[in-house]
């Protein structure tokens, strides 16, 4: 597993590096580097001082489920984490950050885009609860 993980960190350092060659390449994109290190820079800051305490206390927290026939912690975990990682992809469209320029280049309105996101975390809560409910039924009707 050691050899897979870092097999993992070194095909995103090299994405990292190519996208920085690319960057660095153009000349147009040279007056946006301080910007771009700066987002980088506060991405970081956010996800290490803010977001990690946040779901690491929401995970120690789910540990202590109360007991069920079937562990309830990743039922509730998976979707948790759906839901957070599908917010990060639509919260552009949620927010309608570049409202004018999507309209433009697709037509649509970003109106739905929140609408749906909601749609899609309370399918993949049912979808996760579902199985939940079969795993205890066959549980309980295999008698164990």
């Amino acid at each position: 597993m050691t050899g897979l993980r870092a097999a993992g960190v070194l095909a995103c350092l090299a994405l990292g590096a190519y996208a920085a060659t690319i960057v660095v390449r153009d000349p147009s994109l040279h007056p946006s580097i301080p910007w771009m290190l700066a987002w980088f820079a506060g991405a970081l800051l956010l996800h290490d001082l803010v977001l990690f305490p946040l779901y690491a206390a929401v995970d120690r927290m789910l540990v202590h489920l109360p007991a069920a026939p079937v562990p309830l912690v990743n039922h509730v975990r998976v979707p948790l984490l759906g839901a957070g990682l599908t917010l990060l992809v639509f919260l552009p469209g949620i927010i309608r950050q570049g409202g004018p320029v999507h309209l433009g280049a697709t037509g649509l309105d970003q109106a739905p885009y929140l609408i749906r996101w909601l749609w899609l975390v309370l399918a993949m809560a049912g979808a996760s609860a579902l199985v939940w409910v079969v795993r205890v039924t066959r549980r309980s009707a295999a008698g164990g």
